[in-house]
């Protein structure tokens, strides 16, 4: 079996089709339009269409930045502002005349990194997307969990800074107003960093590797508020395993050593204290692997 897997976020769409041994057999990928409703539609068609190119499918299997309506299949991605309510699902359907699974990005991910990455014999953990944005979803039992709408474990809005900066989200203070990329650089702009107006997340680790402090305090700061969301995480769903990717990620150490000393000081109950961190190991496909798996069952 095979399934066409279509993952979209704020930067990128991406498509392939996907066996169900987990291998991508074609990998497509285009920039989404941000602000035309039929532009961004297109994109994804355009997308899919090369993607499918000498390829049957089953099925499609779709990843969108949320917030997702799994139930009612429609998205309202707050990095695609033109997308409010957009009945995805059912035009993914009208377009290609198979059944549609929609699954949030980071529930996908982390369903990706379950079936083919580094959350192999995993039954219940947490994957993390730490990039522009941080993003987050659950495999409970073995199999994603979404809760009631299909959002659930979007880790990167757990609250660590009540008085903290304002997020997209609207609230205050949230993992992401701190991990997230554009937030690290800004923090570390703030703080007295120097570096030229187009430095981004990857500029200020190769500073913080070279001995910069304040590029060092930035990932600091970031580290412990991944890890204290995922203390918190553990603790609500009884999880033996953290796995995280994304752009931010890439740091390494910088980013994971400081998770791991949040964990050491914040995750003390017994059946907490024993959750490992690891890195993804799918990079950027674990979306799409996960959005397959919605369809193959992986």
């Amino acid at each position: 079996m095979t399934a066409l897997a279509i993952d979209i976020g704020g930067t990128k769409i991406a498509a392939g089709v996907i066996d169900d041994h987990g291998e991508v057999l074609s990998h497509v990928t285009r920039p989404t339009p941000l602000h035309d409703l039929d532009h961004a539609y297109a994109a994804v068609l355009e997308a899919a269409n090369e993607a499918l190119e000498g390829h049957d499918v089953h099925g499609v299997g779709v990843a969108c930045a949320g917030p997702v309506n799994s139930t009612n299949g429609t998205v309202s991605p707050i990095n695609v502002p033109c997308w409010a309510e957009f009945p995805l699902a059912r035009r993914l359907h009208e377009s290609f005349g198979v059944p549609v699974q929609l699954g949030g990005d980071g529930v996908c991910m982390a369903l990706g990194e379950h079936w083919m990455g580094a959350g192999r014999g995993a039954e219940f953990l947490v994957g993390l997307v730490v990039s522009t944005g941080v993003g987050g979803g659950l495999v409970l039992h073995g199999r994603p969990y979404g809760g009631r709408t299909g959002n659930a474990g979007h880790i990167g809005h757990i609250v660590v800074e009540p008085d903290g900066l304002p997020c997209s989200c609207g609230a205050r203070g949230c993992v992401e107003t701190v991990a997230g990329g554009p937030h690290l650089v800004r923090w570390a702009r703030r703080s007295g960093w120097r570096a030229p107006d187009n430095a981004d997340a990857s500029h200020l680790a190769a500073a913080a590797l070279a001995g910069d402090d304040v590029a060092g305090a930035a990932f600091e700061r970031a580290g412990h508020a991944v890890g204290l969301a995922i203390a918190a995480t553990a603790a609500l769903c009884d999880l033996d395993l953290a796995v995280i990717g994304g752009g931010v990620a890439q740091a390494g150490e910088l980013l994971f050593d400081p998770v791991r000393r949040a964990l050491e000081e914040y995750a003390q109950l017994s059946y907490v204290s024993d959750i490992r961190v690891v890195p993804a190991e799918l990079a950027g496909r674990a979306g799409l692997v996960g959005a397959a798996a919605l369809v193959l069952g992986g």
